[in-house]
């Protein structure tokens, strides 16, 4: 059995928002998943059978699924509840079953936990605003010990307690440590099993049926963009075999992909970053490769949720660095060559047809190339009559669009773009005063832009 003083005691994955001893009374531990929605290689939901283990009491997993998430829309909640069946059977398979209930998470999993009476709670952790919100309100309300595991960072994110000035300033940190935790994730089973009478309602683990009774609507549903941790191995295999050879030096290429395009997986926790760095370091790919991949899947990500969790502003232009800012507002009354509309914008309208290309397949697919989202998102700061509304218009897009939105790499993109954020002063110009800027001309020539250009209006066409 694990021991119980070592798994309560001080550990920099885990945070601990209500401390205390577990509840002597308690019947089970409670998991409420959130961010890392996956049965497997889940560290907040192997911390909660490890202890329900150690206690020899049954485990209990819980999600609280709002129709109210700020900015998500119907092409996201499909993604994520057709991923929910799946992620159900992974654990049960591990002896724990998984309860779904529509309403605000944290108030779901503070009802239930008046039903069933934990001894202890485990959540997964997650920076968001409103993430952090509801956790905090569930700390409020309980009267047993409550931890969250940092389940989806390789490198613990409380190691880094101070915003990171750019990658350059936490790399060498990540470096020194992440040999500690690049190990393989065991998987343990619960000892002690639930009653199949005593197991607590819930919703019907069906999508269509969430779908309908969450009466999502909005930007409408991506086909072919299936979710889950099946399809996250999928293309994880796709990519180390097809990819991987060539992503040191293609990466950047639009056309064709060369990236894992596991983003929105990520995001929504259906595969461990973890599990990814194994594969890729255990794969035979070239080192500069494999390199290239640590370096955007750890370092670029993990400073992207520092600045998420340590910057209350992260998605404000205030959030921004200062010398960006100045620059910015030193610029502020400069003209603009033309300024377009939301509407045009959305619709993918502008005089330019790579930009365009970028915004028809962001709405058409839920995704666009991370280098052309840079460009897309520098040529709104040139379009719009100030930086605020840039940073808002832009932000706005890219979580109502990309099936990825919403997530600290987003967050930090736009205040890159914009602001500076993670970058330096450039040389000075119109409009971006120093921020780094992209034009039209020097972008299209880095790949096979009419290539790009012509499958989008294939796509379209479709």
């Amino acid at each position: 059995m694990p021991d119980l003083a070592a798994l309560l005691a001080p550990n920099p994955r885990i945070r601990v928002l209500r401390d205390g001893s577990p509840d002597p009374d308690g019947t089970c531990v409670v998991y409420w998943m959130q961010r890392a929605q996956r049965g497997t290689d889940n560290l907040a939901l192997n911390h909660a059978i490890k202890l329900g283990n150690a206690l020899k009491l049954p485990v209990l997993a819980v999600f609280g699924l709002t129709a109210a998430y700020p900015g998500a829309q119907r092409r996201h909640y499909r993604f994520l509840v057709d991923a929910l069946p799946e992620t159900q059977q992974a654990m049960e398979a591990r002896g724990v079953p998984l309860v779904v209930r529509l309403g605000t998470p944290n108030e779901v999993v503070e009802k239930l936990c008046n039903e069933v009476r934990p001894a202890i709670v485990v959540s997964d952790e997650n920076p968001i605003h409103v993430g952090q919100k509801w956790r905090t309100a569930l700390a409020e309300a309980l009267k047993v010990p409550f931890r969250c595991v940092d389940a989806d960072v390789v490198v613990p994110t409380s190691l880094f307690p101070k915003e990171e000035f750019a990658a350059r300033t936490i790399r060498p940190k990540i470096h020194r440590v992440w040999h500690e935790y690049l190990k393989p994730i065991t998987n343990p089973k619960a000892v002690v099993g639930w009653e199949p009478s005593k197991i607590p309602t819930g919703h019907a683990i069906e999508p269509d049926s969430l779908l309908e009774d969450l009466n999502i609507h909005g930007v409408g549903e991506v086909a072919n963009y299936p979710g889950g941790t099946a399809e996250a191995l999928r293309r994880l295999e796709r990519f180390i075999k097809y990819r991987l050879p060539v992503y040191a030096t293609e990466r950047n290429e639009p056309e064709p992909y060369n990236t894992t395009e596991l983003s929105a997986h990520l995001h929504f926790g259906h595969i461990s970053p973890l599990t990814i760095a194994l594969a890729v370091m255990e794969a035979n790919g070239p080192k500069e490769s494999q390199d290239s991949l640590l370096e955007e899947l750890i370092v670029r990500r993990e400073v992207a949720i520092n600045f998420v969790s340590r910057n209350p502003n992260y998605d404000k232009l205030q959030g921004c660095p200062d010398w960006g800012l100045k620059t910015l507002a030193k610029h502020a009354d400069d003209r603009r060559p033309v300024l377009y509309s939301a509407q045009t914008l959305e619709a993918g309208e502008t005089g330019d047809p790579l930009w365009n290309a970028s915004q028809k397949e962001m709405v058409l697919t839920g995704r666009m190339h991370n280098y052309l989202r840079m460009y897309w998102a520098k040529k709104l700061l040139e379009w719009s009559p100030d930086a605020e509304t840039a940073f808002n218009l832009t932000l706005d897009m890219n979580d109502r669009y990309e099936m990825d939105g919403r997530d600290p790499n987003g967050y930090t993109g736009v205040a890159w773009a914009i602001g500076g954020k993670h970058d330096r002063p450039w040389g000075e110009r119109p409009i971006f005063g120093t921020i780094r800027f992209m034009s039209y001309e020097s972008t299209r020539k880095k790949f096979d832009s009419k290539g790009y250009i012509k499958r989008i209006k294939d796509l379209e066409k479709s």
